[in-house]
């Protein structure tokens, strides 16, 4: 099974604010990335699609014209920061957040989730993706959280190194699981 990846495009919200599963519309810049994304995708074929229910999300799936195939699946969303979310990252107390950013996988923010019970979301939609969808291609339309947390997850690497991955908005990476071994394709494309 190959997984495409997309991140959703630029969001209608101000810069340096935790937005994590708030549901933010996209940005002014939608369709100009739409076709961007349109033209890296022009060649590919996907037995299925899935994608975050959030509207940044759906949106985009929509847009790219998969209709009738797409299946939302709340295990695709963002992380959860809890009472940090719609919060400036500068507001946010910074002895919390340098507490938090020491041990994110293992630690939530206040009324938040953990890195690592999103991972775990993530690991779960694969195994069941992996049962129904064996030796098929699939386009998933989610977040940067959970694209990082499944390329850690086919790298076998610690979440603590998540960030070292780069996701830009409206950018493809591709994780195949087809063999005994998953293998990261390629990363922000």
């Amino acid at each position: 099974m190959k997984l495409t990846l997309v991140r959703h495009t630029s969001l209608q919200v101000a810069a340096g604010v935790c937005y994590g599963q708030t549901d933010i519309d996209v940005a002014a810049t939608f369709h100009d990335e739409l076709a961007v994304l349109q033209s890296k995708l022009s060649d590919e074929q996907f037995d299925a699609v899935y994608a975050s229910p959030l509207q940044r999300c759906s949106k985009l799936a929509y847009a790219l014209g998969f209709d009738e195939q797409i299946t939302h699946d709340e295990r695709l969303k963002e992380l959860h920061f809890g009472d940090w979310e719609m919060q400036a990252w500068n507001d946010i107390p910074r002895e919390l957040f340098d507490v938090w950013a020491q041990n994110y996988a293992d630690l939530a923010p206040p009324n938040g989730e953990t890195f690592a019970a999103l991972q775990q979301r993530g690991i779960a939609f694969i195994d069941e993706c992996a049962k129904n969808h064996a030796s098929q291609h699939l386009l998933v339309v989610t977040h940067g959280g959970m694209i990082r947390a499944l390329i850690a997850h086919a790298l076998n690497m610690q979440l603590k190194g998540l960030f070292r991955f780069h996701v830009d908005y409206a950018s493809l990476t591709r994780l195949d699981f087809s063999g005994a071994i998953p293998k990261v394709e390629f990363v922000n494309r």
